[in-house]
């Protein structure tokens, strides 16, 4: 049986897990004299009481409210990990597991159609086995524009898609590639690959 290797390795430091726990250990314990500091006063006798009774009240609700959100905060500062990746490893196309990806949208006002379609686009464009690759447009809104703009993407995206990968583009995101000031023109600077490229622009 053929030994398989991870495809990426997690990676924990140690010191960094030390001065979080004691941050948050420290942080913890002074959030529990404010809180006690805070109860104190509720329990005082009401002739002792000279400061109002709400303004007190909402600011420790507040101060429960920003302690709850700092402590939710902490479950990935407690022990933090580094990941190295080996993509190297990763198994031939004919042994990839099958993907669906999933693009949502709901108001093409809000979401103007042409940046979900480059979002389209860019997914079709992953490098990928073609025939694992499922990409899949949910729109709420049910819109007559996002089924319009879904056609003129596919037919687009029969041109971009094997473009990108004759030519061994980075970027897969047409709006991307062609609003970008870097040279992303992969090995190839020639004529054909200039003709081409101002036909897909």
């Amino acid at each position: 049986m053929e030994k398989s290797f991870p495809l990426h390795e997690c990676h924990v430091n140690k010191v960094t897990i030390i001065i979080n726990r004691t941050h948050a250990i420290l942080h913890s314990i002074a959030i529990l004299f404010l809180i006690h500091y805070r109860l104190s006063f509720f329990f005082q006798h009401p002739q002792n009481i000279t400061i109002p009774t709400l303004p007190w009240l909402l600011i420790f609700v507040s101060e429960l409210i920003l302690s709850f959100a700092w402590f939710l905060q902490q479950a990935c500062r407690w022990r933090p990990v580094y990941r190295t990746v080996f993509p190297e490893r990763l198994p031939a196309d004919d042994k990839l597991p099958a993907i669906d990806v999933f693009i949502c949208t709901a108001d093409p006002n809000k979401e103007p159609s042409v940046e979900v379609m480059n979002t389209v686009i860019s997914a079709m464009a992953l490098d990928y086995p073609p025939e694992k690759l499922h990409v899949y447009i949910s729109d709420d809104a049910g819109s007559d524009a996002t089924l319009h703009c879904t056609k003129e993407a596919w037919n687009f995206a029969k041109y971009w898609v094997p473009f990108r990968r004759k030519y061994g583009l980075v970027t897969a995101c047409p709006d991307v590639y062609f609003s970008s000031s870097e040279n992303d023109n992969g090995d190839y600077k020639g004529s054909e690959f200039k003709a081409e490229r101002k036909k897909m622009e």
